[in-house]
């Protein structure tokens, strides 16, 4: 379907740089009365049924970090001070905010900002009515504690284009909540030391015991690459290809030795298969929340503490070699033994599945459709101990990544379709308590280009997470995510914006169960017809 595909990619061009998690409706209720019987100049605010990020019920202060209005790709600079009067650096929780507006015509846009280098946002923009929009954003913040307790430069960039076309000029606040912990203890689990990637070359607190890598990885910035899950093979007829086709996965290694694996999260920006209609009120799973992957690295540590510099890099496998579309910051989260200056260890085992990733393409018969199918595969353990002031510590991570995808079109590419599944098992043994988390990540729709150029896409995406927690043999923790999305839009393409014509229909519903999550569990649904909010439902 080249027609699409072309405006497709027009708004891949768009894109810019991005984290967070969205918030909600800026209209209230769900409307009483019926919907209207297509899209008009303006529908609902953004939103997305994710949960607020919990908070304490203590003192609070608040901190603007970025105030800017974004028209093309000049970052925003200013600098942070951390409050004095919410208690010096152990707070209880920590929240960021992202406000935004904006009204005309505009594409969707991809955001980060950061604090002295450490990336703490990566977020995508919704896109405007005529009208205009506002959209909040919240995010957990309190792992940086680190570096948000003492003063550093910011930076904050929403990448845009305004001329007399696209006329959405991007006006956005950030702020930051700290709330004091009178009563709680430090918030669990956060880490001493936060070092960003800015470079591949960094050394390490020499006392460190615990080593986790986030990566904020997204494919991006125009081209194929946002939509690296459709990419063909060279030789397929299509018109995103990619070499080997769309199998792609997230590596880190140190000092040249592959140390972790992910499958990257499937997103779907707010432009995403070529129709907008589906994205104007909710989002898909993630798109207003970049969330970083997770590499455990604390086998690697007794390596990292030996004082010298050592080479941390992430790349994508599967990208076409010397190809762009990638971003890929990254920052090191660090645990360090208050007893010792020196922790000592040794890496025992690295144990690497050949890596698989394999496309093939059937050819279409006369009128048929083409087809594409991909599988793809990759398995890594790797083991460790360190000997700390509380005794000898072993820890050993096993992960393992698989991707299955089939890829249908026409000559044309009239019809464009695709199913696709991708898995991420990880398990990770740490003295003696031991974390698996199961991901599974979906993908499956279809858009059609049909008569009278009616464009239609019907499209479903999941985000699902299984995590337990066992101490002793005994199960400690759980907690169970599905977020799943659903909608069905159609409208007249390659026709001016007010003879569109466009109908939709859209539900999200995300869930949120376990010991770790307030009230044991969460479950909400949005659902919308034509951009008004029909539904707006909690469960539990």
């Amino acid at each position: 379907m080249r027609r699409h595909r072309i405006t497709g990619l027009l708004g891949a061009i768009a894109l810019a740089a991005g984290t967070l998690a969205a918030a909600g409706p800026a209209h209230g209720l769900p409307r009483a009365d019926p919907p209207p019987a297509e899209f008009g100049t303006d529908w609902h605010d953004p939103l997305t049924a994710a949960p607020a990020v919990p908070r304490p019920a203590t003192r609070s202060c608040q901190v603007t970090l970025a105030e800017a209005q974004f028209r093309d790709f000049t970052p925003y600079r200013g600098g942070y001070t951390p409050p004095t009067a919410c208690g010096a650096a152990d707070w209880a929780t920590v929240v960021l905010r992202l406000d935004g507006k904006v009204k005309g015509r505009q594409y969707d846009r991809l955001g980060h900002l950061s604090l002295g280098g450490v990336e703490i946002l990566r977020t995508s923009t919704p896109q405007p009515s005529p009208d205009g929009i506002t959209w909040s954003v919240e995010k957990d913040v309190t792992r940086y504690r680190d570096t948000l307790a003492r003063p550093q430069p910011v930076e904050m960039l929403i990448g845009n284009v305004v001329d007399e076309t696209y006329t959405g000029v991007i006006d956005v606040k950030a702020t930051l909540t700290f709330y004091a912990a009178e009563g709680h203890t430090r918030a669990p689990d956060t880490p001493d030391r936060v070092l960003p990637l800015t470079t591949p070359v960094v050394t390490t607190p020499r006392n460190t015991e615990r080593i986790v890598a986030e990566v904020y990885a997204t494919g991006s910035g125009g081209g194929c690459e946002e939509y690296w899950y459709m990419t063909v093979p060279d030789a397929a007829p299509y018109s995103c290809k990619a070499a080997d086709g769309p199998h792609r996965e997230v590596r880190v290694s140190v000092d040249g030795r592959l140390a972790g694996i992910a499958a990257p999260f499937p997103t779907v920006w707010t432009g995403g298969w070529s129709n907008p209609f589906l994205w104007y009120v909710t989002p898909g799973p993630r798109a207003f929340d970049v969330q970083p992957i997770r590499y455990d690295l604390t086998p690697y540590a007794a390596l990292l503490n030996d004082g010298r510099p050592h080479r941390i890099e992430v790349g994508v496998a599967g990208l076409p070699a010397g190809q762009s579309g990638w971003s890929t910051p990254a920052n090191l989260l660090l645990w360090q033994d208050e007893g010792r200056q020196v922790v000592t260890g040794a890496l025992t085992r690295h144990e690497e599945s050949t890596p698989s990733g394999h496309s093939w393409w059937t050819p279409a018969s006369p009128g048929g459709q083409h087809r594409v199918d991909t599988e793809g595969a990759h398995h890594l353990t790797v083991a460790g101990y360190l000997d700390t002031s509380h005794g000898r510590v072993a820890t050993t991570v096993t992960r393992s990544v698989r991707h299955t995808s089939a890829h249908r079109w026409t000559d044309g590419e009239n019809l464009d379709a695709l199913a696709a599944s991708w898995t991420d098992k990880e398990s990770v043994v740490h003295g003696g308590t031991t974390t698996r988390t199961d991901r599974t990540y979906t993908m499956d729709g279809e858009t059609t280009l049909g008569a009278g150029d009616r464009l239609r896409t019907v499209l479903s995406l999941g985000d699902r997470a299984d995590t337990v927690t066992l101490r002793g043999g005994r199960t400690v923790g759980t907690t169970r995510l599905d977020d799943r999305y659903t909608g069905d839009a159609t409208y007249t393409a390659n026709v001016p914006r007010d003879q569109r014509h466009a109908v939709g229909t859209t539900s999200a519903r995300y869930r949120l169960y376990g010991s770790q999550v307030p009230g044991g569990c969460y479950d909400r649904t949005v659902g919308t017809v034509q951009g008004t909010v029909t539904v707006d439902r909690r469960r539990c």
